[in-house]
C-alpha cells in the first residue's frame, strides 16, 4: 500500500487552443500546466479534473495517449509520470425537487465512458463547451446515467451559500432530490469540515472529501485528502472511498472553516455581522446579508453521528500562500529549497525551515501546523484572514 496525496475539484481555464472552460478560472489552468504543477509544485499525485465532458478537452487527452504523454490505466484513470488525473466533470442540476442550483461532481474510469457522458449530457444542457452548465432533466435520472457508465457521483461544496445541496438546494434533507443510494461522498467545500457535517444525522453513511475547487494554479492543493491506496487508478480511488481491502481515506487537510469565504453570516456590502441572523438586509448599509455556513449548520443538525463507523483524522490545513509575510519570491525560496508544497508542509523540520525563512515566519508555519494562529472569520464572499 502506498499513501498519496489527492486533490479531485481542479478547474479548467481554456482549452490547448485558448477557448475557455470555466469562465472564472485563470487561463494558466490548462490539461498541461495542472499536471505539471499539481506533481511538481504541489506535491499531488491524483489529480480530479471536472471539466473533462467538453469535447475539446477529450481530444486533447486522446491526442496526448496517442502521443504517450497519457497512458490509460486498465483499472482506470490516466497516467503520466509518478500522477494519475481522475477524469470528471462538475453539473449543476436544477430540476423540478430543487429549491434552488446543486453542483455534483461526476467522475468516470476511461476515455470512453467520459465520451458517451459527454455524447448524452448535449441533449440536456445548452453549452457543453463550458463548465458547470445547467442540466436539464431530473436529479435521479442523472445519477442513474453516471452508474450505469461506471462512475461515481460526489455531492459538490455541499454547504456554500450558493448553487450547493444545502445551501440552496434542499430545505432539509438530500433525498428531497437525490437517491442517497446513488452518493459515493460529499466533498465539504472550503467554509465546513468534519465536525461541522457530523452533526447531520444522514450524512453518516458517506466519506467526506477536501478538494480545492481551484480556478487558479496556485489554489490547487488549498484542501486535499491522504489516501491509502495499492495503486495509482480510478479503482483504487473507488475502493479508499469505500474503505476496502485497506484501501481508505487517510485523512482529510482542509481550511480552518473560519477561512473559508462563508462561514460567518455577515453583509455582502459592509461586512457586519450585527444583527444578521434574522433579517435580509444589513441594518447598516442595506446590503445583502448572506447566510454563512456555520448557521446554515445548525439549522440543519440533528444530533449527527448515526452509526457513522470512525472517520478519518480532519487536519486543519494552511496553505503557504495563506501565511502572513510569506510573499512569492519567499515562498518561491522556499519551493526551489526544499521542493513541493507537500514535503514543506508536512516533512520538512523547523531547523529546515529556518535556513531560509525568518525565525518569525517559521513561528508562523508551526502555530499553522497545529492550528495555533488566530483567524478573522471569513464571510459573504470574502476568505478569512490569519492574523499575525
Amino acid at each position: 500500500m502506498i499513501d498519496v496525496f489527492a486533490d479531485l475539484h481542479i478547474h479548467l481555464g481554456s482549452t490547448r487552443e485558448g477557448a475557455p472552460v470555466k469562465i472564472s478560472a485563470s487561463k494558466q489552468l490548462t490539461l498541461k500546466r495542472i499536471l505539471d504543477y499539481s506533481l511538481n509544485v504541489k506535491g499531488i499525485q491524483m489529480i480530479g479534473i471536472i471539466d473533462c465532458q467538453v469535447p475539446a478537452v477529450l481530444d486533447e487527452i486522446e491526442d496526448m495517449v496517442k502521443l504517450k504523454q497519457l497512458t490509460e490505466h486498465e483499472d482506470g484513470g490516466l497516467i503520466a509520470n509518478e500522477a494519475c488525473i481522475i477524469m470528471g466533470s462538475e453539473i449543476e442540476v436544477y430540476d423540478e425537487s430543487c429549491s434552488g442550483p446543486i453542483h455534483i461532481l461526476a467522475y468516470f474510469p476511461y476515455i470512453e465512458q467520459m465520451r458517451q457522458f459527454s455524447g448524452w449530457l448535449k441533449e440536456r444542457m445548452t453549452n457543453l463547451n463550458l463548465s458547470s452548465q445547467r442540466y436539464y432533466g431530473s436529479a435521479i435520472e442523472l445519477q442513474e446515467k453516471v452508474k450505469q457508465l461506471g462512475g461515481m457521483f460526489i455531492i459538490a461544496h455541499a454547504f456554500t451559500p450558493f448553487k450547493s445541496l444545502y445551501g440552496k438546494g434542499v430545505s432539509s434533507s438530500l433525498t428531497e432530490v437525490f437517491n442517497s443510494s446513488l452518493i459515493d461522498g460529499i466533498e465539504l467545500g472550503l467554509s465546513a469540515d468534519t465536525r461541522m457535517a457530523d452533526q447531520i444525522r444522514e450524512l453518516a453513511v458517506f466519506p467526506f472529501l477536501t478538494n480545492s475547487d481551484a480556478h487558479s494554479l496556485e489554489k490547487i492543493g488549498r484542501e486535499y485528502q491522504r489516501i491509502r491506496v495499492d495503486d495509482l487508478s480510478f479503482k483504487e480511488l473507488e475502493y479508499a472511498l469505500k474503505s476496502r481491502g485497506g484501501r481508505l481515506i487517510h485523512q482529510n487537510y482542509g481550511l480552518h472553516p473560519q477561512l473559508g469565504k462563508y462561514y460567518q453570516t455577515c453583509c455582502s456590502k459592509c461586512g457586519s455581522t450585527t444583527n444578521v441572523e434574522t433579517t435580509n438586509r444589513c441594518a447598516l448599509c442595506k446590503g445583502r446579508i448572506v447566510k454563512g455556513v456555520s448557521n446554515r449548520v445548525q439549522e440543519l443538525a440533528d444530533g449527527g453521528k448515526g452509526s457513522m463507523p470512525e472517520r478519518p483524522s480532519y487536519i486543519h490545513h494552511t496553505p503557504l500562500e495563506f501565511i502572513p509575510g510569506l510573499g512569492k519570491m519567499t515562498l518561491k525560496k522556499l519551493r526551489t529549497r526544499f521542493g513541493t508544497d507537500m514535503e514543506i508542509i508536512h516533512l520538512t523540520d523547523q531547523e529546515q525551515l529556518k535556513t531560509v525563512l525568518s525565525d518569525e515566519l517559521v513561528e508562523r508555519i508551526i502555530q499553522a501546523r497545529s492550528g495555533e494562529m488566530k483567524i478573522k472569520p471569513g464571510g459573504a464572499g470574502q476568505y478569512g484572514k490569519l492574523m499575525s
